[in-house]
């Protein structure tokens, strides 16, 4: 073989490898550290780890202790999680109010809910117009004459003059009318009573 085509085939049998995997990064980590370090500079390494485990063990036990004395310093102080709760709420509210977006998105809904009152305004006065026109139409007026003929025919059936009293008068006394003169009235019971 030539050396060209032996380093070719070197070279494309590296490049064809799978990439590393991490099992083999910390295999290839530990060669190069085990290589490099002494016995003595592991073992003071590994105190010095062991050393670190337990300070870390020491302070969880401090924390834990801390956080018990906290939650019985609060519960002295009748502070609650509701009242904390309610508290962290009512500064978020107030940081909220604070805020510049807050503030101008009130603006925004402020602006626009006087925009939409004026123009519900206008809308009611166009209406009210617009009724009041329709009421002075001659259709309006026409419509206006056949109910006033209606009741005063309804009137004078019922026994009316035709003149004064309301639509309700009417009625009431129509029915009055009708109710003496039902049959069911002047029902009597075998004793003679009134039923």
């Amino acid at each position: 073989m030539r050396p060209h085509q032996e380093r070719g085939h070197l070279t494309a049998g590296f490049l064809d490898s799978e990439p590393l995997r991490e099992a083999d990064e910390d295999f290839v980590s530990e060669v190069n550290l085990s290589a490099s370090m002494t016995e003595e500079e592991r073992e003071e390494i590994q105190q010095e780890l062991a050393k670190l485990e337990e300070e870390i063990g020491t302070l969880r036990q401090v924390l834990s202790s801390k956080e018990k004395q906290h939650a019985e310093l609060k519960q002295k102080l009748g502070i609650t999680p509701l009242s904390e709760l309610k508290t962290n709420f009512s500064r978020g509210w107030h940081d909220m109010q604070s805020s510049v977006a807050y503030k101008k998105t009130s603006e925004t809904l402020s602006t626009a809910g006087q925009r939409t009152s004026a123009a519900f305004s206008t809308l009611g006065s166009t209406i009210t117009r617009k009724i009041g026109d329709m009421r002075n139409s001659p259709s309006f007026r026409s419509f206006e004459e056949k109910v006033e003929n209606t009741v005063s025919t309804i009137k004078t059936k019922v026994g009316g003059t035709g003149s004064g009293g309301s639509f309700e008068d009417v009625l009431s006394s129509a029915a009055h009318a009708s109710s003496q003169d039902t049959p069911t009235n002047n029902l009597m019971d075998s004793s003679g009573r009134q039923c």
